[in-house]
């Protein structure tokens, strides 16, 4: 239920009404905006309750203008809740903004000179923020499976060297805190998407998180996942959509770019797109970035390696730095700037 409060309603009004859903068994979620509050009463308290009638009651409350139910099961996450977008500061990195932001950087982290290389060239084409990968989700045990602790020092020294904020993908509850020690922002990747304990344990954390949307995901999905870290008291959440599954076998994935436009329309939460992951196809990463500028993405996640030929993982996805400066060229070219590109 959201309760929009009055323009003119007092903060004892509001407080009354906030007191009264807790009673009612629900958690209260508050949004002041510049003309007037709006009170979201989700889920269900601790003890179980949760009476609908009775909140539905709040209509005769002072200061109450009406009541009006959420349509969507991702409660938190709804544009009904919150009309105006969020934006996710990462470091003074601003997604949900009015530019986009350029994510860029190698799959994985390989070794500190490959991925200073790396880091230097995107910071120099113009880039926001530093991806790469410390702990790698394989299909096969038998491939590389990242650098573990040292990728996440070469990652902390790169960020110091260029000024970067640096995401990359967490895996596990046990390495939460040592991942947020090094990372600015923490990804959930595709496999992990429905992983609810680690959902659970990053809505505690203080950094932001991106979340992949799974290859086998409805949308509803990907935004009940968001709700997940919402609900545990982690507002800042940056959706990805990254390709998902379907009969074609010309691709790696299907990049599902009406995905990201609906996730604008359902959610307030700002959408970014992954074209590498999303087609597999270094050559299709140009035309599908600019598609995905034009379908509203906030930002995009581009991997680049600077020799992709000898990249340990996903090297036929990747650009190479030369590939990655010509790509930052043609994409100022649209009507929404990069987010600080220079």
């Amino acid at each position: 239920m959201i309760v929009n409060m009055s323009a003119h309603a007092t903060e004892a009004e509001i407080n009354h009404v906030i007191e009264r859903v807790k009673e009612c068994g629900y958690q209260a979620h508050v949004i002041r905006g510049v003309e007037r509050t709006i009170i979201g009463a989700v889920g269900k308290s601790s003890d179980g309750g949760g009476h609908r009638s009775e909140l539905e009651a709040l209509r005769a409350a002072p200061g109450v203008e009406e009541i009006i139910p959420i349509a969507q099961p991702f409660k938190l996450v709804s544009r009904q809740l919150r009309h105006e977008r969020t934006v996710v500061d990462v470091c003074g990195v601003r997604f949900g903004g009015t530019g986009v932001v350029i994510i860029a950087g190698p799959c994985s982290v390989e070794s500190r000179e490959g991925f200073f290389e790396a880091a230097r060239a995107v910071k120099r084409a113009g880039a926001n923020m530093l991806r790469g990968g410390a702990y790698k989700p394989r299909t096969s045990p038998y491939e590389f499976q990242g650098l573990g602790v040292e990728a996440l020092k070469i990652l902390s020294e790169a960020r110091g060297e260029t000024g970067l904020p640096v995401v990359t993908e967490i895996m596990g509850t046990e390495d939460v805190d040592s991942v947020a020690e090094h990372a600015d922002m923490l990804q959930v990747g595709a496999r992990n998407m429905q992983n609810f304990v680690l959902l659970k344990r990053l809505a505690k954390t203080p950094r932001p998180i991106l979340l992949k949307r799974s290859p086998s995901a409805t949308v509803k999905e990907w935004l009940m996942a968001a709700e997940y870290l919402l609900a545990g008291g982690n507002s800042n959440v940056v959706l990805c959509e990254r390709g998902i599954k379907t009969f074609d076998n010309e691709l790696r994935n299907t990049f599902d770019l009406s995905a990201v436009a609906l996730a604008r329309e359902l959610s307030h939460l700002p959408v970014i797109a992954d074209p590498s992951h999303g087609t597999g196809r270094r050559s299709l990463i140009p035309i599908m970035s600019r598609a995905a500028i034009g379908a509203g993405a906030d930002g995009l996640m581009i991997e680049v390696h600077p020799c992709p030929e000898r990249a340990l993982s996903d090297g036929p996805q990747s650009l190479d730095l030369h590939g990655f400066e010509e790509l930052m060229r043609e994409l100022r070219e649209p009507a929404r700037e990069l987010a600080g590109a220079t």
